[in-house]
């Protein structure tokens, strides 16, 4: 069976869907319904912008769904997902490519979760640390240890999990989880502590935007971050999203059920290739490719 996979944050680059933009008048057509969405051109950052422009959140989290989203509507009858994931904002960009969600209404979402994480982010210092070379549950046991916030909040891969909260609690976590043996503890560029208890305020302003949208029936299972299994029902594939800001990524356990229910090969949609490289952690000779879009 042939997986579709959608990264999250952080895939970015200056140039990302130019080519689409450029050489498909359908895709053409949806970034400008989407400048028009935005209230504001990010196809202006996207293809010609800056770093800086394109990292913030309010930019970056549309500009990887579009890349995405796009690329999957262009690539027409060649894509067929036999089931789908996608990495934290990648869950929206693959609701959105398997039929759950339209694509205005994708956007507003992932428009409206950018900007609320933002908001949660500047109102409590707070970031993230990635932790290398550690079993899951030496990690989290550590984490329960430390008195302040902070969860496991991304299971990348085994070996690999990243930790989220509060900066003191995340500066006495690194520490302690180096002492136990940790071959990195890294503290990561990011603005906030998201998939941690302090997304609270943030999910709450998502939970009613994503209430009063409508989710159709997927045409393949969604593998969701909350649960790590395959979802086929509308309202549990809604639940589970309302909850997915403070819950952790669990990454590792999506992959592992998606192989075991049967996923034989993975294509990754949109920028970069982060989760080819993640399913290569599990099995080095798992077969992935990225999707590509030709002009004819």
């Amino acid at each position: 069976m042939k997986a579709y996979v959608f990264p999250g944050q952080g895939a970015q680059f200056i140039g990302m869907g130019k080519d689409l933009y450029d050489h498909s008048d359908l895709a053409k057509s949806m970034f400008e319904q989407a400048n028009e969405i935005l209230g504001f051109r990010i196809t202006d950052i996207m293809f010609e912008g800056t770093d800086e422009q394109l990292k913030e959140t309010k930019v970056t989290q549309p500009a990887i769904f579009l890349h995405s989203v796009i690329l999957a509507k262009v690539l027409g009858d060649d894509f067929k997902p036999e089931m789908v994931a996608g990495h934290s904002l990648g869950e929206f960009s693959a609701l959105v490519a398997n039929g759950v969600l339209n694509f205005e209404d994708g956007l507003k979402l992932v428009s409206q979760r950018a900007l609320a994480m933002q908001k949660a982010c500047e109102a409590e210092p707070s970031t993230m640390a990635a932790i290398l070379g550690l079993e899951d549950e030496v990690v989290e046991r550590i984490c329960e240890e430390i008195n302040g916030v902070v969860v496991a909040a991304n299971y990348n891969c085994p070996g690999q999990l990243v930790i989220s909260g509060a900066v003191d609690a995340i500066d006495e976590a690194c520490e302690k989880l180096t002492e136990a043996g940790a071959k990195r503890a890294l503290k990561l560029a990011v603005g906030g502590a998201f998939h941690s208890p302090l997304m609270e305020p943030a999910r709450e302003e998502l939970a009613a935007a994503i209430a009063s949208t409508d989710f159709g029936t997927p045409i393949c299972p969604v593998y969701q971050n909350v649960t790590a299994s395959a979802v086929v029902d509308p309202a549990a594939i809604k639940e589970n999203l309302i909850k997915q800001l403070t819950a952790p990524v669990r990454w590792t356990q999506t992959m592992q059920q998606m192989i075991a229910d049967g996923c034989s090969s993975v294509v990754e949609v949109g920028p970069g290739k982060v989760l080819q490289g993640l399913f290569k952690k599990i099995d080095r000779a798992f077969p992935t490719e990225s999707a590509s879009f030709s002009a004819e």
